[in-house]
């Protein structure tokens, strides 16, 4: 996700293109007007094919994938306003908790987490076959519909013009071992403002994932609510997977703090964190309850600038993500 210069092969070039080609404001429109809908991709439409994806995922592959790492060294231009009007919507967690937020420490590097709760079974890795090469990003399962929805990035999904094959999910990740099973995508999805211009700002992604043993993923490991223009400056849990050194993917690594809103990108979050590559797509929660392990997810591991070490961001969660949520739960 970050910005160490032996990961950034993958990524610096393709995002400084991104930077200079985003498209201010593609989904946002006139003022009261719907985004336009998110852009899909068929993954494994079959049981074969689910099959087959999630076999290719042995555990050596795992942990052999490259961390997925973004950076940059230049704004994209500033999005247009959002749409008069936005409004504030929570999605509530399938997990209960209990609506206090327990906010104990603000690390400002990232540590493993050892509080335990709900967050354990949600989060997850992400693996996928990207223009040939096995890499891995991150992601959780939010309450939905079809009770078979991942929240992720948009790089995490698609990539310099290329959507990612053999897209998996693999929820409670750790030491090499796949607890509940490992999730193929039926379906992935993101912005069309990311998959038209990588525009920096609308960095989301989703997939549906298909049943596993007759069961959908939320039956098995829960789901975490989400928050919807939401606001900025305000405490934020960021969870994930990274795997480029010093971390190395076998564990759920987490940052908290409080916010800030991004002075060049001007519609993101900003954390102070130090997940490196391979935490992309993991999720920043408002209202998390350390003792619960449950938040609603209001962004997700994004990016980092190279000449702004140890802070990480995340786009805002608004009526283009929200979006992007209900297309992919009602898939």
């Amino acid at each position: 996700m970050r910005r160490h210069p032996r990961t950034t092969a993958i990524a610096t070039g393709a995002l400084l293109a991104a930077c200079s080609l985003a498209v201010p404001g593609l989904g946002t429109g006139a003022a009261g007007a719907a985004p336009p809908p998110a852009t899909e991709h068929t993954a494994a439409a079959t049981a074969e094919a689910r099959q087959q994806a999630a076999a290719f995922w042995t555990p050596e592959r795992m942990r052999s994938a490259t961390p997925l790492d973004i950076t940059t060294d230049r704004p994209a231009p500033p999005p247009a306003p959002a749409p008069a009007g936005a409004r504030h919507t929570t999605v509530a967690p399938t997990t209960t908790h209990d609506a206090t937020a327990r906010v104990r420490s603000f690390p400002q590097a990232g540590g493993p987490w050892t509080g335990g709760g709900a967050v354990l079974k949600t989060s997850g890795r992400v693996f996928f076959t990207m223009q040939g090469r096995t890499a891995s990003c991150s992601g959780d399962a939010v309450t939905s519909g079809n009770g078979s929805t991942v929240i992720t990035a948009g790089h995490c999904v698609k990539y310099q013009g290329n959507w990612h094959t053999n897209w998996t999910f693999v929820p409670g990740y750790h030491d090499g071992q796949a607890p509940y099973g490992t999730w193929a995508a039926t379906k992935t999805l993101s912005t069309p403002q990311w998959t038209a211009s990588e525009d920096m700002n609308n960095d989301i992604g989703a997939a549906v994932v298909g049943p596993l043993g007759g069961k959908r993923l939320t039956d098995v490991v829960g789901g975490q609510g989400l928050d919807f223009n939401g606001g900025y400056n305000k405490p934020m849990y960021s969870f994930g997977f990274p795997a480029a050194s010093p971390y190395d993917g076998t564990k759920l690594i987490h940052c908290s703090g409080n916010t800030t809103k991004d002075f060049l990108l001007t519609k993101d979050h900003g954390l102070s964190c130090n997940m490196t590559g391979g935490s992309s797509g993991g999720p920043w929660f408002t209202s998390f309850d350390e003792s619960t392990g449950t938040g609603l997810q209001a962004s997700v591991n994004s990016f980092g600038y190279n000449f702004l070490p140890n802070t990480m961001f995340g786009p805002y969660f608004g009526d283009v993500a929200k979006t992007l949520y209900d297309q992919a739960q009602t898939s």
